[in-house]
């Protein structure tokens, strides 16, 4: 398998090791230059739980930083919550877990999900 974008191939790698469930869900994590997305998903019955980006009418920054992503993450965290989600596992999707990555995770914690 030849993969010419080293963030795919990255992701394969990763998606072959962790799955979610629906106690359980997967955070998958997209990145684009101007928005990032988050979704929490359940791999055995393929439904999405909960999502949340920065084109949600909750989220008041219009710019793409480490604050909006952390809005994200809380965000996420207060849907998770009211679905009694506990822990979930976290997809970086092939990103470094660095920057806007990880202050999406660390929102999403601060809400008291465990991963």
């Amino acid at each position: 398998m030849k993969v010419k974008n080293k963030r795919i191939h990255r992701k394969i790698r990763i998606r072959k090791k962790i799955s979610g469930t629906s106690t359980i869900p997967r955070l998958a994590v997209f990145k684009s230059n101007s928005n990032i997305y988050v979704q929490a998903i359940d791999d055995l019955n393929q439904v999405t739980l909960a999502s949340a980006s920065t084109l949600s009418k909750e989220i008041k920054s219009k710019t793409l930083s480490n604050e909006s992503a952390q809005e994200v993450g809380e965000l996420l965290g207060e849907k998770l919550q009211s679905l009694k989600i506990k822990s979930a596992v976290f997809d970086r999707g092939g990103y470094i877990y660095h920057g806007r990555v990880k202050s999406l995770a660390d929102g999403i914690r601060d809400k008291g999900i465990e991963f």
